[in-house]
């Protein structure tokens, strides 16, 4: 189990990289559905879903990105601190959770190349696993992998933008309904919180400030404002995407429901929206699977032999058999659904895990931990399990029929 690191601030580069990572892993070809679907359900008031995502969000990040930097540890490392043996189930999950989803990351990709340049979802898919891999094969991997994700989060937010606006949503409804919805739905609330920072998501960032060398109380204001970048950056994307799905729904036009957010982007601005769409989701799919590779890879360092010095060469296999599974079977969608509503445990579970060392000297040494941030993400804690329960016993039947 590693010590904790030196304390050491980060440059601007790596903590810009850090929330991008973060960002961009959760807004994903899953993150696009979801926003459109429920813009189409719920209208104006899914602006209620995202503002409290937004608060759950900051209680769950703020907390863990704390705790990891400042003790200098990963997570798992940190769990089995607290309960010996909890790291692994921890790893355990969060690597079948991030393998599920990264084979949905590279579908998505190969559609994303298939409507910009028409080739077949399978070899775009290999295409795109291609260059997700020469991202981990150059010298200074971590570097490659900061400005890959900060570029394409760039393109990705400014195109959605640009649909926002030609899409000329009711802003005042959209505003009004954020704080006083006509509906609230507590799945909707649920999948984007889980989408947002569920799973590998969650640790994305604060695993790569680690690997940056950035530890210690000295780092924590900087590490705040990564981490609060990270949500704002994934939460505005949110928002674009949401006012441009409901400029088109507030038409009277009806979402395709077997590609939702292709509609809001064609239905906005013809088939040049449908060609920015593919633009969209390729950025959205290839940044996912590299955050959802190398994340899933950190909860196998120093769990597994030499996993440290060969952890380029395991993300590169992880993108690898995400892909031959694609490839060979195409997308298991119920196996997908499940580890989806699975991985909503993911949150209470780990985040209860920080708040508990985050108060513990022996992890955290002469730290104290800010009794503000303690309280409310024991808050998120306790509404995310309740609501994850929830949605388990009424979802589980379904799927399992």
């Amino acid at each position: 189990m590693s010590a904790p690191a030196p304390a050491r601030v980060a440059p601007l580069r790596v903590l810009a990289g850090a929330a991008f990572l973060m960002a961009t892993s959760a807004i994903g070809p899953g993150f696009l559905t979801q926003t459109a679907a429920f813009t189409a359900q719920l209208g104006a008031s899914f602006g209620f879903a995202i503002l409290l995502s937004v608060l759950f969000d900051l209680g769950a990040q703020l907390n863990i990105w704390r705790v990891l930097t400042v003790s200098g540890r990963r997570a798992q490392d940190v769990a089995n601190l607290v309960v010996p043996g909890l790291g692994h189930a921890l790893a355990f999950l969060v690597v079948l959770g991030g393998l599920a989803f990264n084979v949905g990351n590279v579908a998505g990709a190969g559609l994303g190349l298939n409507v910009i340049l028409g080739l077949d979802v399978r070899t775009g898919a290999v295409l795109s696993a291609a260059i997700a891999i020469a991202i981990f094969l150059v010298k200074e991997a971590g570097r490659a992998m900061d400005r890959f994700t900060v570029v394409l989060g760039f393109v990705m937010v400014g195109l959605s933008a640009y649909v926002a606006i030609v899409a000329a949503p009711p802003l005042g409804e959209a505003a009004l309904r954020s704080v006083v919805p006509e509906h609230i739905a507590p799945l909707s609330i649920v999948t984007i919180v889980g989408g947002t920072v569920g799973g590998y998501i969650t640790f994305a960032g604060a695993h790569r400030l680690l690997d940056a060398g950035v530890t210690g109380e000295r780092a924590v204001r900087t590490v705040t404002g990564s981490a609060t970048s990270a949500i704002l950056i994934a939460s505005l994307m949110r928002v674009v995407l949401f006012l441009g799905a409901l400029g088109i729904v507030s038409q009277g036009l009806q979402l395709d429901p077997q590609n939702p957010p292709a509609s809001v982007f064609r239905f906005a601005a013809g088939e040049l929206g449908y060609r920015v769409f593919g633009v969209v989701m390729w950025s959205a799919a290839i940044t996912s699977v590299v955050g959802s590779a190398y994340t899933s890879v950190s909860f196998l360092r120093g769990l597994l032999p030499r996993a440290e010095e060969r952890w380029s060469w395991l993300v590169i296999g992880f993108i690898v058999v995400s892909t031959a599974v694609f490839v060979t079977v195409g997308r298991p969608v119920k196996v997908l659904i499940f580890v989806g509503a699975l991985n909503g445990l993911i949150l209470p579970l780990s985040l209860g895990t920080m708040l508990v060392a985050a108060n513990r000297k022996s992890v955290m040494g002469t730290y104290r931990h800010p009794t503000s941030l303690t309280v409310g993400g024991a808050l998120v804690t306790l509404a995310m399990a309740w609501l994850s329960a929830q949605t388990l016993v009424q979802e589980l039947p379904a799927l399992l029929r």
